[in-house]
């Protein structure tokens, strides 16, 4: 069984997608990030994923009060990414009851501190690998590093970690389909879960990736175009309520 995860983008409090990380090419789906956490639990979705497009940009969470809307208004797991990057946001997310949160610039940059948190909090965190052309991206994905993906999830994921989400830049956001050659490399590198994000787009693309071994799948912009429902998603991953 491979889960799905539904992505809620936020930024300025809304729910947007973005194309390739590209804040100028921003689609706002909705005013109330709540109402759409809502709509997709009752569409079947037994899990969350949120960003903080802002945090992630800028390092500052400039939306909490959507997060802790969304937090309150549904009770199926909820993991957040977006500028965590020191000990007291995971403290003040973890409090709020975020179950798992998403670390990706503070781990490439410093992975003995990403361990040493691990360690505080086994389980509850997830390394956020971003990668172009097989290189890391930090900084809501404003700067590429010279760090390969692969060997940065094989070092990070010595660490205690809930999982890995591996997203592919030239893919997200562009309904083109995932990269299914770089998450079959990502998930065969490395012991730890891997939840593929980027391209994501049709029951087809969600069933080979469940056929690789991935753990789950983000899936954003095909869900607010209607491109593929949910329900279509959740039977091509296996997934079901309860399960």
């Amino acid at each position: 069984m491979m889960r799905i995860w539904p992505a809620i983008d936020l930024r300025g409090g809304k729910c947007v997608r973005l194309e390739q990380g590209d804040y100028q090419r921003e689609t706002v789906f909705g005013e109330d990030p709540a109402a759409m956490a809502r709509h997709w639990v009752e569409q079947g979705a037994t899990c969350l994923h949120l960003v903080d497009l802002d945090g992630a940009r800028d390092g500052q969470g400039a939306n909490r009060a959507a997060v802790t809307a969304i937090r309150a208004a549904v009770d199926v797991p909820c993991q957040l990414g977006g500028g965590i990057r020191d000990e007291r946001t995971i403290e003040h997310w973890l409090q709020l009851g975020l179950d798992r949160l998403v670390i990706g610039t503070r781990a490439v940059r410093d992975p003995d501190w990403f361990a040493s948190v691990c360690e505080q909090h086994p389980g509850k965190l997830v390394a956020g690998i971003d990668a172009k052309n097989g290189l890391v991206a930090t900084d809501g994905w404003l700067e590429v590093s010279s760090v390969a993906a692969i060997d940065l999830a094989v070092r990070l994921s010595q660490a205690p970690l809930a999982a890995i989400v591996y997203t592919d830049i030239a893919k997200d956001g562009m309904l083109q389909g995932p990269n299914l050659e770089a998450m079959a490399e990502m998930n065969a590198a490395t012991d730890a879960d891997v939840v593929a994000s980027g391209g994501v787009t049709t029951a087809d693309d969600v069933r080979r990736l469940a056929e690789i071994g991935m753990a789950g799948c983000i899936v954003g912009r095909s869900l607010y175009e209607g491109r593929m429902s949910l329900p279509e998603a959740l039977a091509a991953s296996g997934e079901t309520r309860g399960e």
